[in-house]
């Protein structure tokens, strides 16, 4: 019974298989913080190879808070912190204009106005009006559907425009300062676009440390295409969440991926994997399923029973969707050996504990087709 259910849903597993069982070639990372109410269950969990610590909607002091806590977890899978370098970042919006989204950047930038830009992954946009105060301070006509927060990325497509300013923002040095106190070795390098990124980044953290370095636009393809160099502590990433909007066709992902690949064998893809686990109009019957098989008395007189109508009645046998599965199988056979998921569906105890159990699973399953 307990074997069928495992089956159904791996993710509902309590027991910890033996280490052997767990298969080092194929690799899964998360995105957490210490503060998550579910933090301390996936800090150990086998199945992860390294959990990072994305740095973009964190100030320095809430920074300082949860660098301080990470020893009350004892030993942890690696951690990683994600920098952050060029990428134009908000610092600061104008909540008091109504009328027009008004904000500040952490870098100045120019392009030729009016233009529209891109917010929430590319989901939502506005027309940026003009610029001010050097390219830093951004004013638009009218504004996006939705709220703009501190701390979000904005992407403008238009070849006119450029990012000035220095690589890395005082704010940014200082984050790096704190976390090196903490002794981390283990990083991620947000929009390298050139090898001179790399040489600073290492001025400020070390050239002893592991750099995960993220690939998220033309430019930073073309320096893969044409300048990387392979080392044993860079390793490529893939980053798609931001990949997929900035490149100039969406058709051209594929070939993206496999550029990488081909550069780096060690490669990590990332961001927008089982996104199906993350639709709440679907999922709910998911987690309603998981409570209340977690709260079934398996004593009763007939536990098969009980369990198999549960899961029939309120499990969506469409998460993960087929093709969610696909893709993971399509990344593994161009030979990608580490893969991330994205924020979003890390935010959720059980979310990711969907997301994990299925990774798993098509794990194990990738494993017994190579033998």
């Amino acid at each position: 019974m307990i074997n069928k259910l495992q089956r159904l849903f791996p993710s509902l597993s309590r027991a910890k298989p033996p280490e052997a069982l767990f298969l080092k070639s194929l690799k899964l990372m998360v995105t957490l913080w210490p503060s998550f109410p579910h933090f301390s269950k996936f800090a150990n969990d086998p199945r992860l190879s390294g959990i990072r610590l994305n740095s973009a909607m964190i100030n320095n002091p809430e920074l300082e808070r949860e660098l301080k806590t990470l020893p009350n977890f004892g030993p942890t899978v690696p951690l990683y912190f994600d920098a952050k370098g060029r990428q134009p970042r908000v610092t600061w919006v104008d909540t008091d204009n109504t009328k027009n989204l008004d904000l500040r950047l952490n870098h100045p930038v120019s392009v030729k106005t009016p233009v529209r830009v891109l917010f929430k992954a590319g989901a939502d946009s506005a027309v940026l009006e003009r610029l001010e105060d050097g390219g830093q301070r951004l004013v638009f006509r009218g504004g996006p559907a939705y709220m703009v927060y501190p701390g979000e990325s904005i992407h403008i497509l238009h070849p006119s425009f450029k990012i000035g300013g220095t690589l890395f923002t005082d704010e940014e040095k200082a984050k790096l300062e704190k976390v090196r106190r903490f002794e981390f070795k283990n990083y991620f390098l947000s929009y390298v676009e050139c090898q001179k990124d790399i040489d600073e980044f290492q001025e400020l953290v070390g050239k002893d440390t592991v750099i995960m370095l993220k690939i998220e636009n033309q430019r930073g393809l073309d320096f893969v295409a044409n300048n990387f160099k392979k080392s044993d502590n860079l390793v490529l990433v893939a980053a798609r969440g931001d990949m997929y909007i900035e490149l100039a066709w969406p058709h051209q992902i594929p070939e993206a991926l496999r550029l990488i690949i081909r550069k780096d064998p060690e490669a990590c893809v990332g961001s927008r994997i089982l996104l199906s686990v993350v639709n709440d109009i679907r999922n709910h019957k998911v987690t309603e399923a998981i409570k209340l098989i977690r709260s079934i008395d398996l004593k009763g007189s007939d536990p098969d029973k009980t369990i198999e109508t549960t899961l029939l009645s309120l499990i969506n046998r469409d998460i993960p969707s087929c093709a969610d599965f696909c893709e993971m199988a399509w990344l593994y056979d161009i030979g990608y050996r580490n893969m991330m998921l994205c924020d979003e569906l890390c935010l959720r105890e059980d979310l990711l504990d969907i997301a994990i159990g299925a990774f798993d699973a098509f794990r194990k399953d990738r494993e017994q087709v190579k033998t």
